[in-house]
């Protein structure tokens, strides 16, 4: 029997939690938008809700492969050198389940390409940083993507409190 896999993302704590049946497995340090919490197109904030990991993109991708609209672009990112929102290593697409929440007009997830994904700005995991996108340590977003399916769901809350 399969078993059930899930991804919290923990806002106040600035973590990931990765459970297997109900039971946490594995734990990483997370960045999360730096201007907070909101589900809103164009307000590089990060959404709140169930969402699904709709597409994993860069299975084969190196270590700190630079990625443009999805796509690798052959380039590697200098860690703690190059800054700004770009998107190293793997991509984890998520899709939100909640209509009106982070599905629908306006709000949806996919369409404002709201990632799990790895970054060159390592120094800034563990505190708010991102446009909206859900940013790990390269070597920590190849582990987990590894570890996860396309269609696990995906939580994302500001507080600990419950799964």
């Amino acid at each position: 029997m399969e078993k059930k896999i899930l991804v919290t993302v923990n806002i106040s704590k600035q973590k990931l939690l990765l459970y297997s049946d109900k039971k946490r497995i594995k734990e990483y340090k997370v960045s999360t938008s730096k201007v907070g919490i909101g589900n809103k197109y164009g307000t590089n904030k990060t959404p709140l809700g169930k969402h699904i990991i709709s597409n994993k993109i860069g299975r084969v991708a190196k270590c700190g492969a630079i990625f443009k609209k999805r796509r690798n672009t052959g380039r590697i990112a200098k860690i703690n050198k190059d800054t700004g929102d770009l998107i190293t290593s793997r991509i984890l697409r998520l899709k939100g389940l909640e209509k009106g929440v982070n599905k629908g007009k306006n709000i949806d997830t996919f369409k404002r390409c709201v990632y799990i994904h790895g970054t060159p700005e390592e120094r800034l995991i563990g505190k708010p940083a991102s446009h909206g996108c859900i940013r790990m340590k390269n070597r920590d977003i190849i582990d987990l993507f590894k570890r996860v399916k396309k269609g696990v769901m995906v939580n994302i809350k500001k507080t600990n409190k419950g799964r």
